[in-house]
């Protein structure tokens, strides 16, 4: 675990330009959350004192995806460098703390990464996060003089010989505040660019005689950024491929793992199976025995024990009990509460409504701002007339009742327990009285003491 003596600096102030987008670099998708939610996320984990966001003028944009009250805003208005956008964050950092660097755009560094650098810093005066790659185009490259780091040279000021080296700096480092501060008031920028680079603290620190660490990330992956789409791209199906290992070797069943996305977070029972281009979103708990079929689309909801989701089912923001059996080509929308053992068929669409145990609707229906009783059954093509135009209403259906085909019930409207609406019937006054048969005509008919029919034995 980490200590407290430790504040976190994202820079995030890179307008993206090459992304070729109305809106920040950092704002961009990847698995569900935007990049710097990604870097965010690993940030909080560490549990630092505190965590101070540079930006570039973006704060509405950015606040409008991420709302943290915890981190500290500095903004960098012009793009002078990544020196200056630490300098103008170092005012929220103390002397006697260790600070560590992150980059908003390199979402994928992991926390052990992160622990070995900050153990690192224990026997040094600063610990960079470097790599050996074959291919170093793009990156800084490490300078070393006998053996020991004396800087750092971004490669539009490299030489040719410079070009050459393999060992490329991530960008991420951990330094002490005091430190750091010395250093950034030491740089200038004398260069290609003409911005400060937080490069040229390498060279100040090894005329200083400090001891310069560095330490390699545990995969390649983890000090790859984002520039443009075809890199986020890269990261995506990295991202991906890393989930979809975790999930098989936790015990879930994806019997097309190539063809499977989770954009959020997946929490799982026992033996779930995931069928082929099955998308997550958002939230998803699927429980013991769940079966998802395939082309399914589940968005922030829950799925209870021994539930099967039939092939081309759309979920979004709904609960659903267990045991139950949905689709395929059913649309359960927001707020929509299954009990157990609900059957919803083909081209059923449901929003706003609570079903109870052991009721059906299993063709062509529209239940919307509902509340539907126990071993209900709604028959094929029928509707809930919840829209005026301006307001919604709502439709109470009782226990055991019989909704025949083809009807509409219109709402604000509610039926008693027991009772038979018979199909093709437009129902617009409550129903009162139980155990009795309701059909159209110009006015609402009804037949007390009605009797359903017995199911005839076909032997």
């Amino acid at each position: 675990m980490f200590k407290k003596e430790i504040s976190v600096v994202i820079l995030a102030a890179g307008k993206g330009s090459r992304m070729k987008s109305n809106y920040p670099k950092v704002l961009h998708s990847l698995g569900g959350k935007t990049i710097l939610e990604h870097v965010i996320k690993t940030a909080q984990s560490i549990k630092p004192r505190k965590i101070i966001l540079v930006y570039n003028g973006e704060k509405k944009n950015i606040l409008s995806k991420i709302y943290d009250i915890s981190i500290e805003w500095v903004i960098q208005e012009k793009p002078e460098g990544t020196g200056h956008a630490i300098l103008l964050a170092s005012k929220k950092f103390s002397d006697n703390e260790n600070i560590l660097v992150l980059y908003g755009d390199v979402p994928l560094i992991s926390i052990e990464s992160i622990k070995k650098l900050e153990n690192s810093k224990k026997q040094s005066t600063i610990s960079l996060l470097t790599m050996k790659v074959k291919n170093p185009n793009g990156y800084g490259r490490i300078i070393r003089t006998k053996g020991k780091i004396s800087g750092i040279v971004e490669e539009q000021d490299a030489n040719s010989k410079q070009k050459k080296i393999k060992e490329i700096y991530s960008g991420i480092f951990i330094a002490n505040g005091k430190d750091l501060k010395r250093w950034l008031g030491k740089i200038n920028n004398k260069n290609s660019k003409k911005e400060f680079y937080a490069t040229d603290i390498i060279s100040l620190a090894y005329l200083e005689g400090n001891f310069i660490q560095t330490i390699q990330p545990l995969k390649y992956q983890e000090i790859l950024g984002v520039n443009n789409k075809m890199q986020l791209s890269i990261l995506e199906k990295i991202l991906q491929q890393e989930q979809i290992n975790r999930l098989l070797i936790a015990g879930v069943t994806l019997k097309d793992p190539s063809h499977f996305v989770l954009r959020g977070t997946l929490k799982h029972g026992k033996n779930v199976e995931i069928d082929t281009a099955v998308i997550l979103e958002d939230n998803v708990f699927l429980g013991n025995n769940v079966k998802i079929g395939a082309g399914c689309i589940i968005k922030n909801s829950i799925i209870n024990d021994n539930t099967n989701i039939e092939a081309y089912t759309i979920i979004e923001n709904a609960k659903i009990g267990k045991n139950c059996i949905i689709g395929p080509f059913a649309h359960l929308r927001i707020n929509t509460l299954l009990d157990e053992e609900v059957q919803i068929g083909n081209f059923v669409e449901i929003k706003d409504t609570i079903i109870k145990t052991q009721s059906k609707v299993k063709h062509l229906s529209y239940l919307g701002d509902s509340e539907i009783g126990s071993k209900v059954n709604i028959g094929a093509g029928s509707i809930t007339c919840n829209y005026d135009g301006i307001n919604k209403f709502k439709t109470i259906i009782g226990d055991n009742v019989l909704v025949g085909s083809n009807t509409q019930l219109v709402a604000p409207i509610k039926i008693i327990k027991n009772t038979t609406i018979a199909a093709g019937t437009t129902l617009m006054k409550d129903v009162n009285t139980s155990s009795c048969l309701v059909y159209n005509t110009k006015e609402q008919r009804y037949k007390k003491n009605w009797i359903r029919p017995n199911k005839i034995d076909q032997k």
